[in-house]
């Protein structure tokens, strides 16, 4: 079995999500017709949760990265919570709890 730890060093998130997507679909088909398409098997399965957790992860490094630009580039965080569709204060303890984690200290 793969884990999500060795896919995210594998794939970029748009080869995750490409990824993600031919499983999801083939999953799909089967469904609604197993004669023509077979099931997917179970690494197949465990391969597609996997994958979305590296495309979470991934998103979530992104989702970082832009509110340091935006910080960066002078936004408040009242418009950087408005992008995010969410408050300042969700926004900013968000960000807080995600920098917090990073460096690996306890809660």
């Amino acid at each position: 079995m793969t884990s999500p730890d060795e896919l995210e060093q594998r794939h970029t998130l748009t080869t995750a999500t490409n990824r993600y997507d031919a499983l999801r679909m083939r999953d799909a088909l089967a469904a609604m017709d197993p004669e023509k398409e077979p099931a997917l098997s179970t690494d197949e399965t465990l391969e597609m949760l996997a994958l979305s957790e590296v495309i979470i992860r991934k998103a979530g490094y992104g989702r970082q990265s832009m509110i340091r630009s935006a910080r960066a580039s002078g936004a408040s965080w009242t418009r950087i919570g408005t992008a995010l569709g969410t408050t300042k204060q969700a926004a900013w303890e968000s960000h807080q709890r995600w920098i917090d984690d990073q460096g690996g200290r306890p809660d």
